[in-house]
């Protein structure tokens, strides 16, 4: 909000105004005068590139806003990206669950591109290479998809993470086909609003930090960007949020300031006495049985932990088609690994079955086909290794669980 005194006694008072061109464009005029062209795309749809280019040729914008931070537009310019990751390193650096869900988001956009003939994003990069070609400065007005996936992660529940996984891997290889119609109505305002409404309900905060951080967080980089007459290419289902936060920036109801969302909380003590209340469990039930059924209970306990554990992560490998070694090494590890939580039998196995099946260069070229179906995952070993971490870590939970019971019956 903007003041202007004319007089003593006379004073005009500028607000933000937005006006809606159409179902997928806002136009935006803050109290400074600035105009700010919002572009609502739905990310896979072939007439949202072709509206993207449309606009900023009429508009002709001094200024380009992408919803897009430096990393994806890297990985998204540069095809190979995935030859010169180490994969080895993503899982031994405990990355595993959040590249696993990276790479099934594309696996879904990249199902919905096959439908539409258009390439995942590929509105957002058209944004990016017209301003190169026009000479137009722009910026990535996105958060770090790195920070964003670990908030969400850390400020979930052990079972909304279930919840997500779970979500995740159904969307990812559901067959389901969808008309070109029908992702445009996606990008209709109460539609896609409901979906959102839905998504609240069953999980609320990754709600919060997928949706409600990233309005703000996207709100304030286009609201303190360069220019007096801005395009900002966004995804649809954030238009809203945005005219709203950018309302609150403008009248100073809101500070720029992003601070507080742009950087991964760390784990509170309660978190962190928490990740080693199981092994300290197991640890003391399995000592408890040697001190008060003797030698032979408590070795019998401890064995038939290790054996429990062992045979469920075991299970999850071979449900996974890993390498006969992978499998051996997988059963072997899994009660050890399952007693430190910063090791982790997932990286130990999808470690393993990397050393054994090296990617092989078609692996890296099938990338895009094999990630839509459920047997390219199997056939692609870059895959096939990340679903030996996964399943391999879900089989030990459920040993330990299974185990539990049974440890804590001995010694009542």
């Amino acid at each position: 909000m903007m003041l202007l005194s004319l007089s003593h006694n006379v004073c005009i008072v500028f607000i933000m105004t937005s006006e809606r061109i159409s179902d997928t464009i806002h136009k935006i005029t803050l109290s400074d005068g600035r105009i700010i062209t919002l572009v609502g795309t739905a990310h896979i749809s072939q007439e949202s590139v072709t509206e993207v280019s449309s606009i900023i040729d009429q508009v002709n914008p001094d200024h380009i806003c992408i919803e897009l931070d430096k990393g994806r537009f890297r990985t998204k310019d540069q095809e190979s990206s995935w030859e010169t990751m180490d994969l080895k390193k993503v899982l031994k650096e405990g990355k595993g669950f959040l590249l696993l869900a990276n790479m099934v988001l594309a696996s879904f956009q990249k199902r919905m591109s096959v439908q539409t003939g258009s390439a995942p994003g590929q509105e957002i990069l058209g944004a990016a290479y017209i301003a190169q070609e026009k000479g137009i400065p722009f910026s990535f007005c996105d958060r770090e998809i790195q920070v964003t996936l670990k908030r969400a992660w850390r400020k979930s529940s052990l079972w909304n993470k279930a919840k997500l996984l779970s979500t995740l891997l159904s969307s990812a290889f559901d067959k389901g086909e969808l008309e070109a119609v029908d992702l445009e109505k996606l990008k209709e305002q109460d539609v896609l609003q409901g979906m959102l409404d839905e998504l609240s309900k069953e999980l609320p905060t990754i709600k919060e930090v997928l949706i409600d951080e990233r309005d703000r967080y996207l709100a304030s980089s286009i609201y303190s960007a360069p220019g007096k007459n801005i395009v900002a290419v966004i995804g649809a289902g954030h238009a809203q949020g945005l005219i709203e936060n950018m309302g609150r920036l403008d009248n100073g109801e809101m500070a720029p300031s992003l601070d507080d969302i742009s950087d991964v909380p760390p784990a509170g003590k309660a978190g962190k006495v928490a990740v080693w209340l199981i092994p300290l469990a197991l640890v003391g039930l399995i000592v408890a049985g040697f001190i008060n059924a003797g030698w032979n209970q408590g070795l019998t306990s401890f064995l038939y932990w290790a054996l429990i554990n062992g045979s469920f992560a075991g299970i999850g490998a071979i449900a996974a088609l890993a390498h006969p070694l992978t499998i051996l090494v997988t059963i072997v590890t899994a009660p050890v690994a399952a007693l430190h939580p910063a090791i982790g039998v997932g990286m130990i196995a999808g470690i393993m079955e990397l050393t054994m099946r090296h990617p092989r260069v078609k692996d890296f070229e099938q990338l895009n086909d094999d990630i839509t179906s459920v047997r390219g995952w199997y056939r692609n070993r870059i895959f096939r290794a990340l679903l030996v971490f996964l399943l391999s870590s879900v089989g030990s939970i459920l040993g330990t669980f299974i185990a539990f019971p049974w440890l804590i019956s001995k010694l009542v």
